[in-house]
């Protein structure tokens, strides 16, 4: 079983996630994609990308409308990718085994009222979201805040 983090954008503290630009997600996934490129557009229009970091960590994303899933993301530099989608698009990373929510500070602001408290404000790097999320080691909450 697989652990799949979620992207969405919220604006001005709306309750539900506004669309995507596909355009840019393309943008910032296909550089990085080892997939067959005839599979990039699912017939219902949302895209799937199998990712490759430079250190041969990997993760599947699909995306469409409102959300993206990052299905099985490896730990290392494929958290990099996925740090410069959200931090593009101006989302946020929802964590669904514990229901949180990690973003940068602009993005925070935008959160409905109910998620505010309890998000995890970030500096968007590729390493700060992995222990943000995988609450790597001791020091994960202190990386989390941007720390050393």
């Amino acid at each position: 079983m697989g652990w799949s983090p979620l992207i969405y954008k919220f604006v001005d503290g709306g309750e539900e996630p506004v669309l995507l630009d596909m355009a840019l997600v393309r943008a910032v996934l296909e550089p990085h994609d080892v997939g067959d490129p005839q599979l990039t557009v699912g017939e219902d229009g949302g895209l799937g990308f199998w990712v490759r970091a430079s250190d041969g960590s990997e993760a599947e994303i699909f995306a469409g409308g409102q959300g993206i899933e990052v299905h099985r993301p490896h730990a290392g530099g494929v958290w990099g990718i996925v740090a410069e989608l959200v931090s593009r698009l101006g989302a946020v990373v929802i964590d669904p085994s514990r229901g949180g929510v990690v973003c940068g500070a602009e993005e925070h602001a935008h959160l409905p009222a109910a998620m505010q408290d309890d998000a995890t404000v970030i500096e968007m790097t590729g390493e700060v979201l992995e222990a943000a999320l995988m609450g790597q080691g001791r020091n994960a909450a202190a990386v989390a805040r941007g720390e050393s």
